[in-house]
């Protein structure tokens, strides 16, 4: 399985908000940490705000938080959220062109195997990924004061 680099920024995100707690955090706080691209990350926190998992606030002392606990973010439902595609193997597309697909056992194969990854990342919230005993090197790595 891959995720998209989308999926994956919106991880980040979420880490790093978890890992602040209360206080506003900018995109460019974010970009400046993971050492990547503010323009990326612009999308998805537009998304991440719309989809109710963080908060912004505008204005010269603005930023954004979490606006959910980091307990109640499930992984699994925000890859499903984050990621357009699923489709691991053509057969899974609407577009399937693949003459053997009535005849082929893969695609139930990937399936399976899709439902089971699917199924571990459900097991498990922002708070696991976080967890507090992890917490005083995650904020040292992301020179968070």
């Amino acid at each position: 399985m891959h995720i998209t680099r989308y999926t994956d920024y919106s991880l980040r995100v979420l880490i790093y908000l978890a890992a602040e707690g209360d206080r506003l955090a900018t995109i460019q706080e974010i970009a400046d940490s993971y050492d990547i691209s503010k323009n990326h990350l612009m999308k998805v926190v537009h998304q991440l705000n719309k989809k109710g998992y963080i908060e912004t606030i505008r204005g010269k002392k603005g930023g954004m938080r979490l606006h959910m606990a980091p307990q109640d973010i499930n992984i699994g439902i925000l890859v499903r959220e984050t990621e357009q595609d699923l489709s691991i193997v053509e057969c899974f597309s609407s577009k399937n062109a693949c003459k053997i697909t009535p005849v082929c056992g893969l695609k139930s194969m990937f399936g399976e195997a899709l439902k089971a990854f699917l199924e571990v990342l459900d097991r498990y919230t922002l708070a696991d990924v976080i967890q507090d005993h992890h917490r005083p090197q995650l904020l040292r790595l992301l020179q968070i004061a």
